[in-house]
């Protein structure tokens, strides 16, 4: 089984400017009727689990849940808007540790710590350790995604090149430049424009935490990407950018044959293949590695539910992100082909089991990393350092800034920032 490795740094200090009130419990506002509630998602048409799961928790209890869907890229903007002006939506989904930070330090959230003690959280328990703010929990975790390599088997088979597996990234760059048609329409590798595709990668596979001002270690992967860009290896990022491409379209449309990605992204290609709005033929295998041989270290996030302290019908919203979180729940992810964060042999095999899901060794073997490390953890400057971060990866990837330049203003701002 992998192991997270969970990166905080020391606790969350939540005095300062911020002074939080009685926490709020699903007994302590008055309910209203029970027979519907709300919770905030993205893309709800494009995204499995949320359907999945209500409507498995309505068959359950009889309750609906009707979705308040937001754009992805707007998510956590809008949230914000919305709860600052006293929202009442009865459950939030956690997008990310950031944005739960962000609510929780707010006193938004309501208190799950004691109840999670009543819970049964051991297949799950080092990811609602994520979640932990000075001893206190606010959502409970329902998925859990990791990073891996996605590839498109008909790209390889027509080029005669095996399958990728154990890749360094020199040999990543390598299968790219040798994959690509060199027309500007189809690219041996695809990456997406959000920092993680370089930032993340480089601090789980280099020791390193997103949130201290030490970034050096980032040059290689941004050298490499700029690299492959000027090779024609993978689209250049302002095109990407400013042409809004989805990594979804350049995959699935097969325009790229190489792409690392969420394991979340496993649910969308397996609902657009029975929708026949796809035909790739895909597989799974780890995500590159700077050596040979070494041991398989990768990085991800979870994703929870949390309950509105504004909400109306928290004990409903409670008992709705209680069933999310359960055995009974991960199996109703699982079946959807999301990796739920409660994970178990029998819910991997139902995983592995559902119908145009890979099934070759490589595959599983990609599934269980031997290391998954924090993408962000929490920090209470952590807002602010994720928008640095952000900006200056956009400089870089254009060509504004040198690899070196970049990452010497990241370690400046950020400093500056946490003075």
């Amino acid at each position: 089984m992998k192991r997270w490795k969970k990166m905080m740094i020391g606790s969350i200090v939540l005095g300062m400017s911020l002074v939080f009130g009685a926490c709020g419990n699903q007994e302590d506002s008055s309910e209203e009727s029970a027979n519907e509630i709300t919770v905030s998602t993205w893309n709800y048409e494009t995204t499995p689990e949320f359907k999945a799961l209500f409507e498995a928790f309505e068959k359950k209890t009889g309750i609906k849940v009707k979705a308040v869907d937001i754009a992805s890229d707007d998510y956590d903007t809008k949230l914000t808007t919305m709860l600052s002006s006293g929202d009442t939506t009865d459950v939030l989904t956690m997008k990310n540790l950031l944005s739960y930070s962000n609510y929780a330090l707010r006193d938004q959230l309501v208190d799950q710590t004691e109840r999670i003690r009543e819970l049964d959280t051991d297949a799950a328990e080092e990811t609602y350790e994520m979640y932990d703010i000075d001893g206190k929990t606010y959502a409970l975790p329902y998925r859990t995604d990791f990073w891996v390599l996605y590839y498109n088997k008909k790209m390889f088979d027509d080029a005669g090149i095996e399958y990728p597996k154990n890749l360094t990234w020199d040999e990543y760059e390598d299968l790219a430049k040798k994959l690509s048609k060199n027309d500007g329409q189809v690219y041996g590798a695809y990456q997406h424009i959000w920092r993680s595709t370089i930032q993340a990668i480089a601090a789980a596979q280099n020791e390193a935490n997103l949130v201290e001002p030490d970034y050096q270690y980032m040059t290689d992967y941004y050298d490499r990407a700029l690299r492959m860009q000027k090779e024609g290896a993978q689209m250049d990022f302002g095109t990407a950018k400013s042409t809004k491409v989805t990594y979804q379209s350049q995959f699935e449309e097969q325009k790229a044959a190489m792409m690392y990605m969420g394991t979340w992204y496993m649910a969308g290609i397996l609902a657009n293949k029975e929708a026949s709005k796809t035909e790739v033929e895909w597989g799974i295998t780890a995500i590159p590695q700077k050596k040979k041989g070494e041991s398989v270290t990768t990085f991800g996030s979870p994703t929870a539910f949390a309950v509105n302290k504004n909400s109306k019908k928290q004990k409903a919203a409670q008992e709705f992100i209680e069933f999310a979180a359960s055995e009974e729940g991960a199996k109703v992810l699982a079946g959807v082909g999301v990796v739920p964060s409660y994970r178990t042999d029998e819910i991997d095999q139902l995983y592995f089991n559902l119908a145009g899901m890979p099934t070759d060794e490589i595959s599983k073997k990609a599934f269980s990393p031997d290391e998954i490390k924090l993408e962000f953890p929490i920090d209470t400057y952590g807002p602010a350092i994720d928008k640095i971060l952000q900006e200056e990866h956009d400089l870089v990837l254009v060509g504004d800034e040198t690899p070196e330049k970049g990452t010497v203003n990241m370690e400046k701002r950020v400093a500056a920032e946490k003075e």
